[in-house]
């Protein structure tokens, strides 16, 4: 049997066992784990509990991260200064290294960042809602 004929079996097998299966929401108001229908809900301690450990990763990430370069860049220089081609690929190493360390920092220090502003966005959002609320007339006919 050629490749394409196998090939062809193999697409028509696939095929024809084919099934569509959609995912739903469980049927029960509570199911969903929070028990609040379906409303977004913002934990504040959750989120800035997550937004504290990615900026003391970002901290620790900024050191130590870095703090075989100096014996790094040492060992590369000894090596190609003795005609050894591993001396440039260690130096190339360490450049990868790096560059994916200071990703990583910009990464935490994004996600530290934009969960604070989220946080600071959600309350002041939340403090305009309730003025807005308090002003309106639905206010007047819950008293």
């Amino acid at each position: 049997m050629s490749f394409d004929e196998e090939w062809s079996a193999a697409r028509a097998t696939a095929t024809a066992s084919v099934t569509m299966r959609l995912n739903q929401a469980p049927a029960d108001p509570g199911g969903g784990g929070g028990g609040g229908g379906g409303d977004l809900e913002l934990n504040q301690d959750h989120i800035g509990a997550i937004g504290s450990e990615a900026y003391k990763l970002h901290t620790r990430l900024q050191t130590d991260g870095k703090h075989a370069a100096t014996a790094t860049a040492e060992a590369a220089g000894a090596l190609t200064k003795e005609g050894f081609a591993s001396g440039a690929a260690l130096l190339k190493v360490n450049s990868a290294w790096e560059s994916q360390v200071k990703t990583l920092v910009a990464a935490c220090a994004n996600i530290s960042n934009g969960l604070n502003y989220s946080l600071a966005s959600h309350a002041k959002d939340e403090q305009q809602l309730q003025a807005d609320f308090t002003a309106s007339a639905i206010d007047k006919y819950l008293k």
